[in-house]
């Protein structure tokens, strides 16, 4: 707990509008990407065919969409955004392995790449000054 409490501190004294520009960016685009999944099946069951003889495969198609629409919420505004974030790690992941496992598609590789890295900052550095998180702590 101590650990958090120092890197909250730290992203708290060290927060910029760029930041919180791009902590809202990546909210926005998988909150995009969870509409864009519950709205076309199609697409989603053919992203997901590599891990169809996986057991639960069923449930990676019921757990991608809600995460990505509710996850990407919680980045927007800021609250949650640790939780939000690594709730969206395991997506992620099986996003870059979906390259490996089935065809080679390198601009969805380097996009997953790129949403990976962003989320693994924002789980480090957590939602900032400028938030639901920080204003919900100052109202303590």
């Amino acid at each position: 707990m101590g650990t958090v409490k120092n890197l909250n501190k730290w992203a708290n004294t060290h927060t910029y509008y760029p930041l919180d520009l791009l902590r809202v960016a990546l909210g926005v685009f998988l909150f995009i990407k969870g509409i864009e999944f519950m709205t076309n099946y199609e697409q989603m069951s053919e992203i997901a065919r590599p891990f169809q003889e996986m057991p639960g495969g069923m449930i990676i198609l019921h757990y991608v969409a809600p995460a990505h629409f509710v996850g990407g919420f919680l980045i927007v505004v800021g609250l949650l955004t640790r939780w939000a974030v690594f709730a969206q790690l395991p997506i992620l992941l099986g996003a870059i392995l979906t390259n490996f496992l089935g065809v080679m598609h390198v601009p969805n590789l380097i996009m997953a790449l790129i949403v990976f890295f962003a989320c693994i900052f924002f789980a480090l550095y957590g939602s900032g000054k400028h938030s639901v998180d920080y204003y919900l702590k100052m109202q303590q």
